[in-house]
């Protein structure tokens, strides 16, 4: 396989890995979901603390599905030449559930905001995800 196929072919995978990730959280796969992730993972949630494991990323997506019904949309995928990092830009679509700790009350609120994210890809599973919203503009939305 040439040099320019293979980079094409691993490009391609992890494009696909990213998808699929996206793909099982929009249907509430959370097992499709940590399956796409290493046993390693580590998860730097927006303006939160650095969470390493699975263990620990299943505990925040139990925590999000309580909180939060959140649907992404217009999702673009960007990977590197050699595969190894991407990103995704996308829509969040969004109704808050329940009240979480620290933030305004919940009272069924809707909110629509960009949001992004940037993912480490080692051995066909990704190895770090890194993600990013405006908070301000989400409280806002929510407050108001």
């Amino acid at each position: 396989m040439s040099e320019m196929t293979q980079e094409s072919t691993t490009r391609q995978a992890a494009a696909a890995l990213i998808r699929r990730y996206y793909d099982a959280f929009n249907t509430g796969n959370s097992e499709v979901m940590l399956e796409c992730l290493s046993d390693d993972i580590i998860h730097d949630v927006n303006q939160g603390e650095r969470r390493q494991g699975k263990d620990k990323f299943s505990a925040f997506l139990a925590r999000m599905g309580h909180h939060y019904e959140e649907k992404l949309g217009d999702i673009t995928v960007m990977v590197s030449k050699d595969g190894t990092r991407a990103a995704a830009e996308f829509n969040v679509s969004g109704k808050y559930l329940h009240t979480e700790l620290g933030l305004p009350d919940a009272a069924g609120q809707t909110y629509n905001l960009p949001a992004g994210a940037f993912f480490a890809i080692r051995d066909g599973k990704i190895a770090r995800v890194t993600t990013y919203y405006n908070l301000t503009d989400w409280i806002a939305q929510v407050a108001g």
